[in-house]
């Protein structure tokens, strides 16, 4: 069985993130550590809340 950090998966999504993909959780723990590192970033992306989890998509600069 595996331990995951919860820290170490959020920054694992921001990386995501930043590449210009998009990046999925499914708990609001999660949701919120990656919605704080955004924010550090000044990162602009859109957040879709679902019933099954949370959708980071990144906004593209027109």
């Amino acid at each position: 069985m595996y331990i995951l950090n919860s820290k170490k998966v959020a920054l694992e999504k921001v990386e995501i993130i930043k590449k210009g993909f998009s990046a999925y959780v499914e708990s609001a723990e999660l949701a919120g550590l990656i919605k704080k590192e955004l924010k550090n970033l000044q990162l602009d992306v859109y957040e879709d809340v679902t019933e099954l989890g949370f959708w980071f998509i990144p906004n593209r600069e027109k």
